[in-house]
């Protein structure tokens, strides 16, 4: 009988640990499900276009990235464009809506968003070597269904959890901390709609929302994107101030 109950004992660990997902194995499953790991580094820059609703308005959306760090923001509104911009060093930008017309470096406040937001392949590509440690924190459920979630440490202290759909290994949520000047800046982003653009999955739907409920939640449609084409790097440097 104790030889009986410790066999079953046995198979029930080794069915439990054979079944056990690990952070690397949902890296690798989430990068394939995406294209894999040789197409998604084929591509080198993105242009997407689309518009984004916010508080009862809409407003044209414009953005260019390019590998490994760079990244350029236009907002469209009633003929007047804000731009938000990091050539992968310098944080500027142009903000008519707070009454200037000419390019200015960012606060401290204002990069760090960006900063992140400007990794081309996101944390998890590559995350060994950006310094970034990622966690398996088993499954969970959102909105009654089933995901998979994955913890990520970058390596400024900041936290994103990437919750998976289990069935496709795609992320649906991702949940962002963010630590400026003792302070804890949450956001939750709902991304759907995954199309192909050279072989690469990318979300067209991308909704993002303050967790304590501060200010109005984003919806933001992609209209179109392309790859490796109409972006150069001269699109990410600060111009010089227009002469009066």
């Amino acid at each position: 009988m104790r030889m009986e109950i410790s066999l079953v004992i046995g198979i029930a660990l080794l069915t439990s640990v054979s079944g056990a997902q690990t952070a690397e194995e949902l890296i690798a499953k989430n990068t394939e499900a995406k294209g894999g790991l040789e197409k998604i580094k084929a591509i080198r820059t993105l242009r997407a276009s689309g518009r984004v609703e916010m508080g009862g308005m809409t407003a044209k959306v414009e953005k260019a990235s390019m590998r490994p760090e760079m990244l350029r923001q236009t907002f469209t509104v009633q003929g007047m464009s804000q731009v938000d911009a990091y050539d992968g060093s310098t944080g500027w930008k142009i903000d008519p809506f707070g009454g200037r017309k000419d390019p200015e470096l960012m606060g401290e406040d204002d990069m760090r968003p960006i900063i992140e937001n400007a990794d081309f392949y996101g944390p998890l590509i590559d995350y060994k070597e950006k310094g970034n440690k990622v966690e398996y924190l088993g499954r969970d459920t959102l909105d009654g269904d089933d995901v998979y979630r994955l913890k990520v440490t970058l390596h400024n202290g900041d936290i994103v959890n990437y919750y998976l759909d289990p069935d496709t290994y795609l992320e649906i949520r991702v949940l962002r901390q963010m630590f400026i000047r003792g302070a804890v800046r949450e956001t939750i982003t709902d991304v759907g709609s995954y199309k192909l653009v050279n072989g690469v999955y990318y979300p067209f739907a991308i909704e993002t929302s303050s967790r304590d409920g501060m200010g109005d939640p984003s919806k933001l449609t992609i209209e179109k994107m392309e790859a490796n084409k109409g972006v150069s790097e001269s699109d990410f440097h600060m111009p010089a101030a227009k002469k009066p």
